[in-house]
């Protein structure tokens, strides 16, 4: 297996396939994930000729359970780190849920200023910020995330069951095709990461406020979103994500949930890829 070592010493794992010299696209997972949920991502775009990389975040994954660096800053610095030691340039960051949040602050903070990002794609995106404050009173009380860190310290086997099974990809729906197969890779992906990095990354995607963030980013940027996404509502994300960006597109689906980049992989490959060739 492959891995970098970062500035504070944490290993991260992660996944390289395509030709060296092809144009890299470099994918970042949501919570509580990793590289293994861009799965249908990485074989359509490696069959289509790209460099396709994806690394699983601090404390998830194969990457090293460590205690702190639980936060965006961290998270976008250990992408520069995998971008570095690859000396990858030109690349097109893809972003899910937090995922979007790590990709945001990267390009922001790294990507552009070092002059290696070419594009970005958030999807399903949690930024410009989830909470709700007196600054963002459409955001989601603290309540709800008060919840989440409750469900998984009683229990968090179980709540890595419920949230797939229900509300991420909108398996809760009357009509809608229940796939074991979906929820179990879920269930194993977040069983494979630290608890610890799970609980503190928590507050990670739902507090933290990168207005600024999606203010400072120049390249192209395609920001994709279900309009049934219950995880991540798109008039708190997308909607206002797309109104900060000085170079953004917005294409948001009717029906699709938070997780349609697994169960609407064709669709969102397709208009991915255009956006990539554009």
């Amino acid at each position: 297996m492959s891995f970098v070592k970062t500035t504070d010493g944490t290993e991260i794992f992660y996944k390289d396939w395509g030709p060296k010299d092809a144009r890299p696209i470099m994918f970042h997972h949501g919570w509580p994930l990793s590289s293994d949920d861009w799965d249908a991502q990485m074989l359509f775009f490696v069959e289509h000729g790209f460099r396709v990389i994806a690394h699983d975040r601090r404390g998830h994954g194969r990457s090293a359970q460590v205690t702190g660096g639980h936060d965006m800053d961290h998270y976008a610095a250990d992408a520069f780190a995998v971008v570095e030691a690859l000396n990858l340039r030109d690349v097109v960051h893809v972003g899910h849920s937090t995922g979007g949040g790590e990709v945001t602050r990267y390009v922001a903070r790294h990507g552009e200023p070092s002059g290696r990002t070419a594009k970005a794609i958030l999807v399903a995106a949690v930024p410009p910020l989830m909470l709700r404050t007196n600054a963002n009173p459409e955001g989601l009380p603290i309540e709800v995330f008060d919840g989440f860190r409750a469900a998984l310290a009683a229990n968090r086997a179980q709540f890595f069951l419920d949230v797939p099974t229900g509300p991420f990809y909108g398996f809760n729906r009357d009509g809608v095709d229940v796939q074991q197969g979906v929820i179990r890779n879920w269930w194993r992906q977040g069983m494979k990461g630290s608890a610890l990095a799970h609980y503190y990354g928590i507050k990670a995607f739902s507090e933290t406020d990168q207005t600024e963030d999606l203010k400072a980013i120049t390249v192209p940027t395609l920001v994709l979103h279900g309009e049934d996404d219950q995880i991540v509502p798109i008039a708190d994300s997308a909607h206002k994500a797309i109104g900060l960006l000085r170079n953004g597109t917005l294409k948001t689906y009717p029906g699709f949930s938070h997780g349609m980049l697994t169960v609407n992989a064709d669709v969102l490959n397709a208009d991915i890829l255009n956006f990539i060739k554009a």
